[in-house]
């Protein structure tokens, strides 16, 4: 099993296509997050690639799953919602990218 490169409350950034992936085909990062900043809530653990499953690959190695959550307001010009709201997505780690965690900042990213 990889080790997770990110922590609980880590800033990270979606790329916009990792740097190992062919340009085209079965992407499972939605369009609409990458190069946005979010903050990690929770690493599930490891599991089979899915954007390599999708072509009869295995998969491996296994890669960090994690739970990101954005602010709505970054994702979405023009929000009418409430500031706090968010969104969370299982996103692999071979999408992120670190963004640190700035002094006075919080997991949440406030």
């Amino acid at each position: 099993m990889a080790e997770p490169r990110f922590a609980v409350g880590a800033r990270v950034q979606v790329r916009h296509l990792p740097e190992d992936f062919r340009t085209e085909g079965h992407m499972r990062t939605p369009g609409y997050v990458r190069g946005q900043q979010g903050w990690v809530e929770r690493c599930h653990g490891s599991f089979p690639d899915p954007e390599q499953r999708a072509y009869g690959r295995d998969g491996l190695p296994a890669k960090p799953l994690y739970l990101v959550r954005f602010r709505q307001t970054d994702l979405w010009p023009g929000y009418g919602g409430v500031a706090a709201d968010s969104l969370a997505l299982d996103i692999f780690e071979h999408w992120l990218e670190s963004m640190g965690l700035g002094p006075g900042e919080t997991a949440r990213g406030a």
